[in-house]
Parts: structure tokens; sequence; C-alpha cells
């Protein structure tokens, strides 16, 4: 059932060139370099580290692991993070 939602949404969001983001309730990512990680769209922290940083989404755990990473903002919406970024791997 749920698939059908999910191709609904998508073939809606194509018709009328809405956003997939919002349409489909997934995260996005956005990188500047390997100095800055964005991600709108989340559902909360699991882990933070200086190394590590597990945020929760739709999609599954997203991983960010570097070196010096500092949270620059949390907010309901949006997670900003600074630092050496090395990996970034979605787990399902």
């Amino acid at each position: 059932m749920k698939n059908k939602v999910d191709d609904f949404k998508y073939n809606l969001s194509e018709a009328f060139e809405l956003p997939k983001d919002i349409v489909l309730d997934l995260p996005k990512i956005t990188m500047i370099g390997n100095l800055q990680f964005q991600i709108s769209n989340h559902k909360g922290i699991i882990e933070y580290t200086q190394e590590t940083l597990r945020i929760n989404s739709n999609i599954g755990i997203i991983k960010v692991e570097g070196i010096n990473m500092e949270l620059k903002t949390i907010l309901s919406e949006e997670i900003i993070v600074t630092g050496n970024i090395e990996k970034i791997e979605i787990i399902d």
C-alpha cells in the first residue's frame, strides 16, 4: 500500500513540478566542500561525537564521519555541522 502511495506522490510531484523532498518527506542534504554538512527534514539525532554523527530520517540512518565536527545549528527542521567531513553513509 505504501509503495502505491509513494508512487502517486512521486508522479504528483513530477506533474506539478513540486519539490520531491517536501512531497515525499525525504531529507535534503547539502554539502559545502568537505567543510559543512546541512540536512533538512530529519527525524532527530541518534549519536553525536566530534568524529561521528548519526541522524534519523525517513530513508534510514544518515551517518556522517569526520574530524573536529561541531554542531552549529540544531532546529526541528535543520541541522548544520562544520568540521572536516570525510564520509557520509545512508544505512537502511
